[in-house]
């Protein structure tokens, strides 16, 4: 015959479990599905994250100066300056900048325009329109 188990080990017993420095299974349980609601909520936002990084625009230039060149050294310039390109009229998605900066070509450009507007895009400074998307392209994923 089986003796019966002290107090501190009865399952009916009112403080079975309460040792603070274990814990209980149904607190193990609870940590866990807290974790995976966290890890659930959080890629979603990371994959939009990286969505709207790739689908945000760069005008080169920007609105401000969109009757302005390009010169090949990034700088704009007075629009017919000698050697320096027009405007592309429209801004460049985060995913062709990215393509382009990774030895690729932005669409619509020879080999000298393409270098221009890329110089152009690297010298975007805080502030300017299209340097939080630049920015954003250089972030380590």
């Amino acid at each position: 015959m089986s003796e019966p188990l002290p107090p501190e080990k009865n399952a009916e017993s009112p403080d079975a479990g309460l040792n603070p420095a274990v814990p209980s299974r149904r607190q193990l349980l609870m940590g866990g599905a807290v974790a995976a609601s966290a890890i659930v909520s959080i890629r979603p936002a990371l994959a939009n994250t990286a969505a709207s990084v790739l689908n945000c625009t760069i005008p080169v230039p920007d609105q401000g100066r969109s009757g302005n060149y390009i010169a090949p050294n990034g700088q704009v310039v007075p629009a017919g300056t000698q050697g320096a390109f027009p405007g592309a009229g429209h801004g460049f998605t985060g995913e062709q900048v990215k393509q382009a900066l990774r030895g690729g070509r932005l669409p619509g450009t020879g080999y000298d325009q393409n270098q221009a507007y890329l110089n152009y895009i690297r010298r975007l400074q805080s502030g300017a329109s299209g340097f939080t998307c630049y920015a954003s392209l250089q972030m380590p994923r």
